[in-house]
């Protein structure tokens, strides 16, 4: 907090001046407190503390010397010794400052004595003229006493509960960032005031013993943290400080992982970076949007939330600023989008809370707009320090990190209540290969919400390995397409509109086929009416996707082949099949397709291709497919 900052050294400086004025008659007591004085000016606070404690050893009721360890042990967020000295101030001196209200009063609300903490911020208040960022700094904290005292039940089903020795260490643990499947997870640890990443994996119902990231990340001489995973486990995105090529005292850098090794990070250089503070990425599931936590100039307080989109040439836009319904005149940290790219979880001390920084949710709407952030409750959140939430796909487990009674920050998991838990998001986990030689391809992967028509997720399928995760929302159905210049496209239908598919994980080998002749695709989100043949709304994802096929292969005729299972008439079926090709035809003649690049043939139920005794195999053989002619 900037304006707290700014007291505490107001609080120094009335300490080494006005306090000055008021010596002990005691010799020894007032010979320690000068040379603790000394200490001060030189920021020797371990010795400042040592020569306090021996003046006021010396003389009880040498009320300069209490106020001064009161303001070193706050400055140390040591608020628990903090209180009793500012008590003792009280106790022989109240007149000696209105800063020991203060002092006391939010070192109080850091250790969750609210009604005592406001009584004192009260007092602080009314004693005299503040500055306007005074006034601001008291405001804040008697709205948190006040939010606090009246959100103190806790539900004890969403309790906090610590991750194991193969995660947690006597050093700090912070910044959980966990795959799609939740099974690895990467933080950052802090030994030796030296930051590192460190992975472990999900085995047999417990998590292994972390393990330094392998490859080009971690280094001896700089610190890296404060980082987000792409959902497929496979780019980093992260925070290098004091980097020989960073723009700023901390920017983001990006590495990707091949053959288990992560690579040289890249620098994402301007408009991302700039001569500040850039840290705590978080990337949207899509790779397309990049939140992350900046100091520079225009922002509304000390540490602001932005977002920059990506271009289609792969730089990056220029930063906006998230604005007030996120960003307040204090400081904010640690955004996480979810991977239903609608729900931002970010840490706080500027919004009502419990004391320090708490986790906070907002969502955005369809036009841009974020809702006021909502307090995620004292399951969650505490006077303590939380920061760098993390939420499961299916939106029901997080991982965070909190400090401990001794200030250590360490990684908890629990159950999001309900009212805090984002839209659910399920994925599919799968790989694109050649399907003659089944080697990897580099093919775009595009998910349609069928009813809307509206593209949700979009990415490439990696280059080394074919592999991609592709999100999908819970709630709707999805056309999933697959294409690659030279190639058929696939096309595949996800029907997801019940809540229990929240919990499932959908893994599919796509193999592409070469566009030659006798090549044929089936067309899986084509509908039709029973026993009609108009097309439905929901078949435009897989009918554009045709027509951009052939738009972009001029040169390829093809025959589009309809087929119906074998309940009715057979030759109802028949005619069915003929009609429903057809009309799939007129849709591409009317978009300026020549009649002459296509055949249709109906097929009636003479080419199953699953077993007619089922609804499931019945479901299968209705179908659309096209052939290469």
């Amino acid at each position: 907090m900037v304006a707290l900052r700014l007291l505490f050294f107001v609080c120094c400086f009335l300490s080494l001046n006005a306090y000055a004025q008021k010596p002990s008659a005691n010799k020894k007591a007032q010979s320690a407190f000068v040379e603790a004085s000394k200490a001060l000016r030189l920021q020797d606070h371990k010795r400042a503390e040592k020569m306090l404690l021996e003046a006021v050893a010396h003389d009880a009721t040498f009320a300069t010397a209490w106020q001064q360890l009161g303001d070193i042990y706050r400055k140390k967020e040591q608020y628990e010794k903090a209180v009793p000295a500012y008590e003792q101030v009280l106790q022989t001196d109240p007149a000696l400052t209105s800063l020991t209200y203060f002092g006391l009063g939010e070192s109080l609300l850091f250790i969750g004595q609210y009604e005592s903490a406001r009584q004192q911020l009260e007092k602080y208040k009314a004693l005299g003229t503040l500055s306007e960022k005074s006034r601001i700094q008291v405001d804040k904290y008697l709205s948190d006493c006040t939010f606090s005292l009246q959100n103190q039940q806790t539900d004890q089903r969403y309790i906090l509960r610590k991750l194991g020795q193969g995660i947690n260490t006597t050093d700090d643990e912070y910044f959980p960032k966990l795959t799609a499947d939740n099974k690895t997870i990467i933080f950052t640890r802090k030994t030796k005031n030296q930051e590192n990443f460190y992975e472990s994996h999900w085995v047999d119902d417990a998590w292994t013993e972390a393990q330094k990231l392998i490859g080009h990340i971690n280094s001896d001489d700089f610190n890296e943290g404060a980082h987000c995973i792409s959902p497929d486990g496979k780019y980093l995105f992260f925070t290098g400080c004091n980097w020989p090529n960073g723009l700023g005292s901390c920017d983001i850098y990006v590495a990707k992982r091949e053959n288990g090794v992560w690579g040289t990070p890249h620098n994402l250089g301007s408009p991302i970076n700039t001569r500040g503070w850039e840290s705590q990425p978080a990337i949207s599931a899509d790779g397309k949007t990049l939140y992350f936590v900046s100091n520079r100039q225009g922002g509304m307080g000390g540490y602001d939330i932005y977002k920059s989109t990506l271009k289609d040439d792969g730089t990056w836009n220029i930063p906006q600023n998230l604005g007030p319904n996120i960003n307040t005149s204090f400081d904010e940290s640690a955004p996480y989008i979810h991977a239903d790219n609608i729900t931002l979880y970010f840490a706080s001390n500027g919004w009502p809370g419990f004391g320090r920084k708490d986790i906070f949710k907002s969502q955005i709407d369809s036009a841009g707009n974020w809702s006021l952030p909502q307090n995620m409750g004292n399951s969650i959140n505490n006077f303590r320090e939380q920061t760098a939430l993390h939420v499961s796909m299916n939106g029901k487990i997080g991982h965070l990190a909190s400090q401990d009674s001794s200030g250590q920050l360490d990684i908890y998991t629990f159950a999001l209540p309900a009212h805090t838990q984002p839209h659910a998001v399920t994925f599919i986990k799968g790989k694109v290969l050649h399907a003659q030689d089944h080697s990897p391809l580099d093919a775009k992967i595009r998910v349609t919400r069928t009813h809307t028509n509206r593209v949700v997720f979009e990415d490439m399928s990696d280059v080394e390995d074919g592999g991609f995760l592709a999100t999908l929302p819970i709630g709707d159905s999805y056309a999933v397409h697959v294409e690659k210049e030279g190639f058929l496209f696939e096309s595949q239908q996800y029907a997801l509109d019940d809540p229990k598919y929240a919990n499932e994980e959908f893994t599919s080998t796509i193999l592409l086929k070469p566009i030659e002749k006798g090549s044929i695709s089936q067309l899986n989100n084509i509908y039709f009416a029973i026993n009609k043949f108009d097309l439905l709304p929901q078949s435009t994802a897989d009918l554009e996707m045709l027509l951009r096929f052939l738009m972009l292969n001029p040169h390829v005729s093809i025959e589009i082949g309809g087929h119906t299972d074998n309940t009715g008439n057979a030759q109802a079926n028949q005619t069915l099949s003929e009609n429903r090709a057809k009309s799939v035809k007129d849709f591409l003649h009317k978009k300026g397709i020549a009649q002459n690049r296509i055949t249709i043939k109906g097929y009636g139920q003479t080419a199953p291709i699953a077993d007619n005794n089922t609804e499931e195999g019945r479901r299968l053989n209705r179908r659309t497919e096209f052939k290469v002619l």
